[in-house]
């Protein structure tokens, strides 16, 4: 029997990832969520093969321009960004329900691999399905 509190490889947590969008999809993705506000310049929409896409979990116009003027602001924008996931508790319970029940890609098409939106919102959601017991 399995204790309610999940870890390992297996935990839901640990089936959230990130992924360029530009990057070619491979099966191991599992449910593709593209998390941007914009499409991806240049991106065929059957070339994406998108599960959903899911902008309004996407940073606001406003922060994001912001972010796009400030790119040496990292912690600031992480936490500004936290403050806006907190107003989408309907939108975060819906990508945790999604990691539940099999691996999710998080899409960004940000050149910038180590800071973007889908890091943070992974995090986000490592740190709410913990909240909730279930990684």
């Amino acid at each position: 029997m399995r204790s309610a509190r999940q870890s390992g490889p297996d935990a839901p947590g640990e089936r959230i990832r990130v992924k360029r969008i530009y990057h070619a999809p491979r099966v191991s993705d599992g449910k593709r969520i593209l998390v941007d506000r914009l499409w991806p310049r240049g991106m065929a929409k059957d070339r994406a093969r998108l599960f959903q896409w899911c902008r309004e979990i996407a940073p606001s116009d406003e922060l994001r321009h912001w972010f796009h003027g400030h790119p040496d602001q990292w912690q600031a924008f992480t936490t500004r960004y936290e403050t806006e996931l907190a107003a989408h508790d309907d939108l975060v319970r819906e990508l945790a329900e999604h990691a539940r029940e099999d691996v999710v890609t998080l899409l960004y098409a940000s050149k910038n691999e180590a800071h973007n939106n889908a890091i943070v919102l992974r995090n986000y959601l490592r740190q709410w399905l913990e909240r909730e017991g279930q990684t």
